[in-house]
C-alpha cells in the first residue's frame, strides 16, 4: 500500500521519514502494538456474475477502536466493501473476519419508521437485540442522550430536521451494541453546517463509546476531518491505492489548516487515480 502524507501537525508525512522527531507525526515505519484487528480483510475480491471485477485483492486490518475512512471516486467499490464487511453480500474470494455478532450499519438515509417516535425507533433495535421490555425505555433515552437528542424522544421523524433524524439513526445503530459501526456516507445529504455539527457529535460519541468505526465517504475534507486513518480506493477495480495515518485527532475542525493540507494531498492522489482510470 502506498503511504503518503498530509500536514505539518496531523498527518503521517513523507517528511517524517526523514525526521522521525517531527512534531505530531508518527512514522508509518514505527512498529504497531501487537493486537488482534477488529476487522480483517484478506485478499478480498468481488464481482457480480460475469461482470467486471468490482474489488480486487483488498487486504486491510482495522484495529479495535480505530476510526477509518474509506475514500474514493464514485463507483470505486466503497459501499460494496462496506456491504461485504456487514455480511450483506458474499465475497467472491478471500475472507473477512469481524467480531462475533457482526457489525452495526448506518446508511445515508436514516430509514426511521415514520409512525414511531424517536424513542420507539431506538427501542425497536433494542427489542430485536432481545432487551427486556421493562429496560427498553430507559436504555433508549440513555442512547438518545448520548447523541444529545433526549429532548426529542417523543417526536416523530417528520418533526425532526435531517440532522436530528441522523442522530436518531446513530442512536439506533448504537442500540445494537456491536463493537464495529459501519457508516455509508451518513451525512452526504446534509448541508455543510449541519454536517460539521454532526462531525463533532460523531467524534464525541466515538471517543465515549470506544467503537471501531468504518466510515465511507466521497468527501475528501470529511475524511481528513474525521479519520485516524484514511484509505484511498482506486477505481475499476477497487484496490487500496493509498493510506494516510493521523497522529493527533483532538481539536480538528473542518476548517483547520492541517485538515485542509491533508485534504489537498489526498485530492492530488485521487485525481491521479481518476485520470489513470479515464486513460
Amino acid at each position: 500500500m502506498a503511504a503518503t502524507a498530509g500536514t505539518t501537525t496531523d498527518a503521517v508525512a513523507s517528511a517524517a521519514r526523514l525526521s522521525p522527531s517531527f512534531d505530531g507525526v508518527t512514522p508509518l515505519a514505527a512498529p504497531a502494538p501487537a493486537v488482534d484487528p477488529a476487522v480483517r480483510l484478506r485478499h478480498v475480491t468481488k464481482r457480480y456474475g460475469a461482470g467486471p471485477v468490482v474489488l480486487d485483492d483488498v487486504s486491510l486490518d482495522i484495529a479495535p477502536g480505530e476510526f477509518v475512512c474509506l475514500l474514493g471516486a464514485s463507483g470505486c467499490g466503497k459501499s460494496t466493501l462496506l456491504n461485504l464487511v456487514a455480511g450483506l453480500e458474499p465475497v467472491t474470494s478471500g475472507a473477512i473476519d469481524t467480531p462475533d455478532g457482526g457489525a452495526a450499519v448506518m446508511f445515508q438515509e436514516s430509514a426511521l419508521m415514520p409512525w414511531l417516535t424517536a424513542r420507539r425507533n431506538v427501542e425497536l433495535a433494542l427489542r430485536l437485540r432481545g432487551v427486556p421490555r421493562g429496560e427498553r425505555r430507559e436504555e433508549a433515552l440513555r442512547l438518545l442522550a448520548t447523541v444529545n437528542l433526549a429532548d426529542a424522544a417523543d417526536k416523530r421523524p417528520h418533526e425532526l430536521s435531517g440532522g436530528m433524524r441522523q442522530r436518531v439513526a446513530l442512536a439506533r445503530a448504537l442500540a445494537q451494541d456491536r463493537a464495529v459501526l459501519l457508516m455509508d456516507e451518513p451525512f452526504a445529504a446534509l448541508d455543510a453546517i449541519t454536517r460539521d455539527l454532526l462531525h463533532e457529535e460523531l467524534e464525541r460519541v466515538w471517543r465515549a463509546t470506544g467503537r471501531t468505526i468504518v466510515f465511507v465517504t466521497h468527501n475528501v475534507r470529511e475524511a481528513a476531518r474525521l479519520g485516524q486513518r484514511v484509505v484511498l480506493l482506486s477505481s475499476r477495480p477497487g484496490r487500496i491505492a493509498g493510506e494516510w495515518r493521523v497522529a493527533r485527532t483532538h481539536g480538528r475542525r473542518i476548517e483547520s489548516p492541517e485538515v485542509a493540507a491533508l485534504a489537498t494531498e489526498i485530492t492530488a492522489e485521487l485525481r491521479k487515480e481518476i485520470a489513470r482510470n479515464a486513460s
